[in-house]
């Protein structure tokens, strides 16, 4: 008969007489349970001495300890330059799943009453093949949305408004990625300059909302009303057939460096839970301070009973893993593809059907991992980031200044058939996350109008941010009123989605760019909590709203061509289901030519998917992208059992009204310079 797991029930579990408190520490030599006063959480009215168990437990009873009651741990230990145990200090319990501040600014563990009405709503289990992910900062979202209430406005609330929705809905993602929504604050350095950690990477618990996205009157209302503000905001989206996934920070905590603020780990067992060096000084492979030790096993713990708290009690769908390489490095501070912890992850029963996506790297040695992580992740994939833009704009660039393109079109269209070079077979195109821009870099409009950053008012000198931006202004560098470079600016964009969108693998559109969101070039707008950062709702240009209309129909042509989104890689000779059978010809409508892929002078191929069906119709679509500003005539492809092909879209024509929309094989077609038209083949 085995053992009982020693990490079991951690946290405060309420009984029929009161509730007991179990917390893991290998290091400490006594523990407290504090007790605090419900109207002042700064009087305790209780301390409970812990008893300590096998495996490095520590429990406390006590018949106060109910939901509404604020508490703290005490812990002693050992000194030592690895330590840090302090028997005075309060600590926040790492298992809290609510949090209290008192008027001096220190925070309280709260005993959540996690009852809520679901009212019967499910979770709506989007397939990944169907998924577009839309990332979003709560706040940023609808904080100036005029159809919202004033005093809901950047809310949880105001997220799950039915104007919000509908704005969504219409748009046609089907996922909010939302940015950091567990409990953060913001960095020592950056409250020092008067500024604040807007993105909210900086985790101060794993199981607590964060409590200023909630409405005023939730705040009021204490952290279980922010609670239950999110979990309304969850069932409405579900409600809504909407799907809701968190962008979770497991791999450093907001305690910062060794001389940073204690309030958890650090103060429970500052030598297990973070990596160190036999001085103390701290193995930081995050590029924020600290790094959480994954060779624990109970801080692999933390993160999975953190998951399922999340995707099982506030029902969220899936997670985006912020420097996901942190959470596979052993002992060695290695990264190791088959750690228990990524394996869990994506193979714990209790977190089924809960989609999960990697950021597959770090700052730390061999830190990058793309395509790297165990069957059941998918991962950000930057490779298709870059090549996508270079290949729209840099190698554009470097045409207009030099007469040639950096490159052909071969590792593009990689790219573009999903990835099969970077993601193994048994993982398939659904293992690559696609994306143009995220919340870190530029915006999609800023990419087309910004060759350097422009970070001043992030106070750090425009030292900040990266400088590898795989940008092109067009000519000038900002807002401009040049009719010419404004056009090649916004056709740029438009070829951007619709790469992205007309890729195979999941697209992830960040919130904004669907409009041509500007950040007036900051790459880096972590700290900035403003307009700059917020998606404008009133008072935007015309061609805004036209590129708004191209996302939608882009959104559209990919939910209607399955085609376009395969879930397993094509095999030669084979017939492999939900697989996308890829042909591939060059101007002339023949087969690519060696010269056709690599040539810098031969940026055009005609992209022909016929999807194998297995749970959809039979689809065929034909895809033609043409990577030079000079106009070309292509001959449209003859291949067996095509009669014709109907134009859908055009990136460089906003009207097909006028246009030919029925082509037969071999007919030859005018593709406008740097543009895609995308075609049904019938």
């Amino acid at each position: 008969m085995s053992s009982p797991d020693p990490l079991r029930n951690l946290g405060v579990h309420v009984t029929g007489r009161g509730g007991e408190l179990r917390v893991w520490s290998h290091n400490a030599t006594g523990m407290e349970l504090a007790i605090f006063d419900a109207k002042d959480p700064t009087w305790i009215i209780a301390v409970i001495p812990m008893t300590a168990h096998d495996g490095g437990v520590w429990s406390g009873r006590s018949s106060k300890l109910v939901p509404g009651a604020r508490y703290a741990i005490r812990a002693s230990g050992p000194e030592g330059k690895t330590h840090d145990f302090d028997p005075s200090r309060n600590l926040i319990d790492p298992y809290a799943r609510g949090l209290a501040r008192t008027s001096t600014g220190e925070w309280r563990s709260y005993v959540q009453d996690d009852a809520f009405d679901w009212g019967g709503v499910a979770k709506p289990k989007i397939s990944l093949d169907h998924t577009v992910l839309y990332e979003a900062h709560v706040k940023g979202l609808t904080r100036t949305n005029p159809n919202v209430p004033e005093e809901l406005r950047g809310t949880y609330a105001a997220l799950a408004h039915e104007s919000t929705i509908e704005y969504l809905k219409d748009l046609g993602v089907t996922t909010v990625q939302l940015l950091p929504v567990q409990q953060s604050v913001s960095e020592q350095r950056l409250i020092k300059q008067g500024l604040a950690n807007y993105w909210g990477y900086n985790t101060l618990n794993f199981f607590t909302p964060h409590a200023s996205y909630a409405s005023r009157a939730a705040q009021v209302g204490g952290t279980g009303a922010v609670l239950r503000e999110f979990k309304g905001m969850v069932r409405l989206l579900h409600e809504a057939g909407l799907e809701v996934m968190m962008d979770v920070v497991y791999n450093h905590t907001a305690e910062e460096g060794p001389d940073g603020p204690t309030s958890s780990l650090r103060g429970l067992d500052n030598a297990s839970y973070y990596r160190q060096m036999a001085d103390g000084d701290y193995i930081d492979v995050t590029g924020c301070g600290n790094t959480v030790d994954f060779a624990l096993p109970a801080a692999q713990r933390l993160v999975l009973d953190s998951l399922r708290y999340w995707a099982n009690e506030v029902q969220v769908d899936g997670f985006r893993f912020d420097l996901a390489a942190t959470l596979g490095r052993d002992e060695n501070v290695d990264f190791d593809r088959g750690h228990p912890l990524l394996h869990a992850i994506v193979s714990d029963p209790q977190l089924a059907g809960v989609k999960m996506i990697a950021e597959p790297w770090d700052v730390g040695m061999g830190g990058w991992q793309v395509g790297a992580f165990p069957r059941g992740w998918s991962e950000w994939n930057d490779g298709y980031r870059d090549r996508v833009r270079d290949f729209w704009l840099t190698d554009i660039a470097a045409a207009r200044h030099t007469g040639s393109a950096k490159r052909g079109i071969g590792g593009f269209a990689r790219r573009l058939a999903g990835s099969s070079h970077v993601f193994s077979e048994e993982r398939g195109p659904m293992a690559s996350v696609n994306f143009i821009t995220a919340h870190d870099g530029f915006t999609l409009a800023d990419l087309t109008a910004y060759n350097q950053k422009h970070n001043l008012g992030n106070g750090e000198n425009n030292r900040d941010g990266t400088d590898n931006n795989h940008s092109f202004n067009h000519g000038v560098e900002g807002p401009t009123r040049n009719e010419d470079v404004l056009e090649s600016r916004c056709k740029a964009m438009r070829n951007l989605l619709g790469t992205l969108l007309l890729s195979a693998g999941i697209p992830m559109l960040t919130a904004g760019d669907e409009f041509g969101r500007s950040q007036r070039g900051n790459n880096n707008a972590y700290c900035q909590d403003s307009e700059l950062t917020w998606l404008n709702w009133d008072d935007r240009d015309g061609w805004q709203d036209e590129l708004w209309l191209v996302a939608q129909q882009l959104l559209r042509l990919r939910r209607e061509n399955p085609a376009l989104r395969p879930v397993r890689y094509a095999r030669f000779g084979e017939t492999v289901p939900s697989a996308s059978q890829m042909d591939w010809y060059n101007t002339e409508g023949r087969s690519m030519s060696e010269k056709d892929w690599n040539s810098p002078a031969a940026r055009t191929l005609q992209y022909l998917a016929a999807s194998t069906p297995e749970f959809e119709d039979f689809n065929r679509i034909l895809l033609v992208v043409h990577g030079r500003e000079d106009d070309v005539t292509v001959t449209l492809p003859e291949h067996e059992g095509v009669t014709g092909y109907t134009l859908l879209w055009d990136s460089a024509e906003d009207d097909l009204s006028e246009a030919e929309l029925e082509q037969d094989p071999g007919s030859e077609v005018r593709i406008a310079g740097a543009s895609m038209q995308l075609f049904r083949a019938h």
